[in-house]
């Protein structure tokens, strides 16, 4: 009888057994799905971002695009107007300006040493040198540069009026170098138009133009 009493216990453990085990594959099996899932959204997120590189980066980076040169500010220094009451006037001015070089490119902008020229009624009555030097990848260089201009011709109409106005061009010629490997050559060319006031010796007005290539 005691045998017969034990049989039922036994089948109950082989029960329990054997639902724990099913349970512990089912979890197991539970895991190593999530941790393939998270292999494949890793893979994903990395092919994701590959794909952005491969589409941006030639867009961005490699695009290489020509600096500009614009002149910042003007100051006059110093106006002379010799033979004012006369029909020959003369004029000699000194004025400081700031110039700046704006690199867009993820590379430096080397530039070769150049000048900018001022011309009155399509005389050039001035000059102002600038150094060769380099824009940093993504910054703007600021020059400062003096020039001098002299001019005693066609001057007495504008003597009188008490306005004279100068333009001025520059031209820079450089290269952008790209991840010390890649070299292209860039121009960055000014055209300005600036406008004195005679009677109180100051800038009045100036624009300017930038074109690059």
């Amino acid at each position: 009888m005691a045998e017969k009493d034990d049989q039922p216990l036994q089948a109950e453990t082989y029960d329990l057994e054997s639902a724990s085990s099913a349970d512990h594959e089912s979890n197991a099996k539970e895991l190593q799905h999530k941790k393939r899932m998270r292999r494949l959204g890793g893979v994903t997120a990395i092919v994701v971002l590959l794909t952005v590189v491969i589409l941006v980066f030639p867009q961005t980076v490699m695009r290489i695009k020509g600096p500009e040169l614009r002149i910042r500010s003007v100051a006059i220094e110093d106006l002379t107007i010799s033979n004012s009451d006369t029909n020959s006037p003369s004029l000699s001015m000194k004025f400081d300006s700031e110039i700046g070089v704006k690199n867009t490119n993820f590379g430096e902008f080397k530039f070769d040493e150049s000048s900018i020229t001022f011309v009155y009624k399509g005389t050039e009555v001035g000059d102002a040198s600038v150094e060769k030097g380099k824009a940093k990848a993504r910054s703007t260089k600021k020059m400062n540069v003096t020039a001098e201009v002299n001019a005693n011709s066609n001057l007495a109409n504008d003597v009188r009026s008490g306005f004279l106005t100068l333009t001025s061009q520059s031209k820079l010629n450089g290269k952008v170098h790209l991840m010390k490997v890649i070299k292209k050559k860039k121009t960055a060319e000014m055209n300005c138009t600036i406008t004195i006031n005679l009677e109180n010796k100051v800038v009045q007005d100036f624009k300017c133009k930038s074109n690059s290539n």
